[in-house]
């Protein structure tokens, strides 16, 4: 994984003039479109950054409406669909206000996508510091990427992650599964789990075990494993539980889960951003039916 860099001042002055960056984003806060989403601004000394092969190209100068030009860089043999989170920070003290993730989906192998971050407020001080800086980059492959929304992917099942809980160590991250396709899709037992870190690469030195319960109770992935047939618009959750302990050894963070919900089906990446110290375990609950909002 590369660290984050700044991008010296003056290798940016000749980029840093923006002109009409166009409708592209959605606005922070409100989610819409603008029409118009940067006047001519200079953003002067402003500094770009650098992470993971994200770049802030440029940024709309101090009294503006926050705008902000940002390229994807995929070094991969293959398509990936990139997450990028952004911190929005405070002019006074520079702390982080809030944070905001974008996804650029289906970058081709070698290829550069650029895009428009939208905020609204400045994203430079009067001083030309940046009030926005790239804090976390995460790419799957794009045939395996999460589709949580538009149209139902060819396998007629969507499967996501929650943003999950964390108490005392321990960790709880939902999977759902929906059948948005036409015909019954039928489950029975277990998803298919691989740890995965961030150089995609399966984490053999983790166990990952069926059922919760030598975890931690009450999760709801120690229930037993029963068959579903579940009809179109019908959802379905399974578990994932694990303790971020930290003893002996060295500790495991992983950042991906690649899941396959029942044999023979298309394999889904998912982020659930895995801590799992040095505990060695992954714990996997079975299928339940869970209630359609």
């Amino acid at each position: 994984m590369r660290t984050a860099s700044l991008i010296p001042p003056a290798a940016l002055v000749g980029v840093l003039l923006l002109t009409a960056c166009g409708t592209e984003g959605a606005d922070d806060a409100t989610g819409s479109r603008p029409t118009s989403v940067c006047a001519t601004a200079e953003a002067g000394d402003a500094a770009g950054m650098e992470l993971d092969g994200v770049r802030i190209n440029a940024l709309g100068g101090a009294g503006y409406s926050g705008c902000a030009e940002f390229q994807v860089t995929n070094d991969e043999p293959e398509a990936f669909t990139y997450t990028v989170t952004f911190d929005f920070l405070s002019e006074t003290g520079g702390g982080v206000m809030r944070n905001r993730a974008e996804t650029v989906a289906s970058v081709p192998p070698g290829g550069t996508v650029k895009r428009i971050l939208k905020a609204s407020q400045p994203l430079v001080t009067a001083q030309g510091q940046p009030l926005v800086r790239i804090s976390k980059v995460r790419s799957v492959p794009a045939d395996e990427a999460p589709a949580p929304g538009g149209p139902c992917p060819e396998s007629g099942i969507r499967l996501t992650a929650d943003q999950g809980d964390a108490a005392m160590g321990l960790r709880v991250v939902g999977l759902h599964l929906e059948n948005c396709g036409t015909r019954p899709y039928h489950l029975d037992g277990y998803p298919r789990v691989d740890v995965v870190d961030e150089a995609h690469e399966v984490v053999t030195d983790v166990k990952v075990v069926e059922g919760g319960g030598s975890t931690a109770l009450g999760t709801g992935a120690d229930a037993p494993a029963r068959p579903l047939d579940l009809a179109p618009g019908e959802r379905a959750r399974s578990t994932l539980v694990w303790r971020n302990t930290t003893e002996f050894g060295t500790p495991v963070n992983a950042p991906y889960a690649r899941v396959v919900a029942k044999p023979g089906a298309a394999p889904v990446m998912v982020t659930p951003e895995l801590d799992l110290g040095t505990t060695g375990k992954l714990g996997v609950g079975a299928w339940q039916r869970e209630e359609t909002r």
